[in-house]
């Protein structure tokens, strides 16, 4: 079979090889070549040792990055990409269950594919094309099965995150976790209490934005590893701080069925599936309702029936605590709680409400780049709320169009930010000096133009500035 590797990759294996050693191409680039995709991940597992690996990358004249070599990896750059050179190794695990704390190097390859977490990612592959596969992940890949290599259990116990790595494949690919690998997923716990909060975090980041998140979160809540604790560092203190059991409660709390065909769970997923993969969207999605149900927030209507009076608030508040012990990106939290404060109340379809709706949002970004994002994500999030189980929702989603498009209309002909307007402050500069009146100008002349009264021309604004501050202001 004639494998076309990416050039850093085929330069790597061909430097180990005429150097005597055996080297193959390991992991997800194996798996991702079988399913017909270009790698992302670029391994090598070889016979050589590290130092000699070192020895290698410096006759070639290459730039190594030698952060993993006292666990057997060496990071080769090539052409601005970097391969991960390890040496046949095998892994003994102690109280931090994703660092090993002793590494032995081995002498054969099938040894080191042994101590993978899961057939699909125990394969390898030489510059030849020969495929090494003996724990039958290519059969695996054909039944579209995440399968643990050897006893489930002990590879879940040698490194926890592995259980969130199970979910994190199961969402990329749409795969099913075979039983025996499923039900070891809720037997790690304590291992899991050892993570990092940062490790745990980007997987479930990595579950978020891939094809099938709904899989990888019932997954998530199936095993109780919503309901788990990991660790963070706070002021030199370490701590343990609970995943998300906000979310995990959501499952069985019931909706009024007037409005709803599913209870809260089962709706967040169907929303989750139908947003766009991005980040601060999906997260949006994952968190919209995660106050439903609470007291203080559960009533009943006027009819008797389930009802969240503005759950939409006390949501973005849990949210933001959510993110904040998550150590999520702050631009990606506050942007996130954004959307989920304002999912549920859009303006009507009159002009000039919604100009001064459009205007408020403005407030809460520093360009006009940063609220058009906005505006995209929360019409996406109205969106998929609205075809995640709402009843009768094809109205609704016709008006939420035509505001979409009113919207559009309209920031494509009105100024929102001062950088906007036709006058620049150079030019209020010039006919009123600096100082806070210019702030004042640039917000009075977007009241005008945004009200109608005013085009946005330069001589148009620059007779209105002087007739209106003709006296000090």
């Amino acid at each position: 079979m004639t494998v076309t590797w990416p050039v850093p990759l085929i330069k790597v294996l061909k430097m180990l090889e005429e150097a005597g050693f055996e080297a193959y191409v390991v992991g997800g680039a194996v798996r991702d070549y079988l399913l017909g995709k270009p790698p992302v991940d670029l391994d090598v597992a070889t016979s050589a040792r590290p130092q000699e690996v070192l020895d290698l990358v410096v006759q070639k004249g290459l730039k190594a990055v030698t952060y993993g070599a006292a666990f057997g990896v060496v990071g080769v750059l090539v052409e601005g990409s970097l391969v991960e050179v390890a040496t046949f190794r095998s892994e003994v695990y102690g109280e931090d269950p994703h660092r090993p704390e002793k590494v032995d190097f081995l002498g054969r390859l099938e040894e080191d594919l042994a101590r993978r977490d899961f057939t699909i990612n125990a394969m390898a592959m030489d510059l030849r094309g020969k495929l090494y596969d003996p724990f039958g992940g290519q059969e695996d890949l054909r039944r579209r099965i995440i399968r643990a290599v050897g006893n489930p259990i002990k590879r879940f116990q040698e490194d926890a995150l592995r259980a969130f790595r199970a979910c994190r494949f199961a969402a990329q690919l749409g795969y099913q976790v075979e039983p025996r690998t499923r039900s070891a997923l809720s037997q790690v716990k304590e291992r899991v209490a050892r993570l990092s909060v940062e490790r745990v975090r980007d997987e479930i980041e990595r579950i978020l934005i891939s094809d099938y998140p709904n899989v990888g979160f019932e997954l998530l809540r199936e095993a109780g590893l919503l309901l788990s604790f990991c660790r963070r560092k706070n002021k030199g203190r370490e701590e343990q701080v609970p995943i998300l059991p906000e979310l995990a409660r959501l499952y069985g709390v019931a909706q009024n069925p007037r409005y709803h065909q599913y209870d809260v769970w089962g709706h967040t997923m169907a929303v989750l599936q139908n947003c766009p993969p991005q980040i601060a969207l999906r997260w949006a999605a994952l968190l919209h309702d995660v106050a439903k149900g609470l007291p203080g927030v559960r009533k009943l209507n006027r009819r008797g029936e389930l009802c969240d009076h503005r759950h939409e608030v006390h949501s973005a508040q849990i949210a933001a605590r959510i993110l904040r012990r998550l150590r999520v990106r702050p631009q990606i939290a506050r942007r996130a709680v954004f959307l989920i404060r304002h999912h549920m109340f859009l303006p009507g379809l009159k002009e000039r409400n919604v100009i001064k709706w459009i205007s408020r949002l403005a407030g809460e970004f520093h360009n006009r780049r940063e609220l058009e994002t906005a505006l995209d994500e929360l019409f996406a999030l109205r969106r998929a709320d609205l075809e995640g189980g709402k009843v009768e929702a094809e109205k609704r989603l016709r008006e939420l169009e035509e505001l979409r498009q009113l919207v559009e209309e309209i920031l494509t002909r009105l100024p929102f930010y001062p950088s906007d307007l036709a006058l620049t402050g150079k030019d209020l500069v010039t006919l009123l000096g600096e100082g806070p009146q210019i702030g004042k100008a640039q917000r009075e002349l977007l009241r005008e133009v945004q009200s109608g009264r005013l085009p946005n021309e330069r001589e148009a604004l620059w007779r209105f500035v002087e007739r209106r501050w003709s006296r000090p202001v």
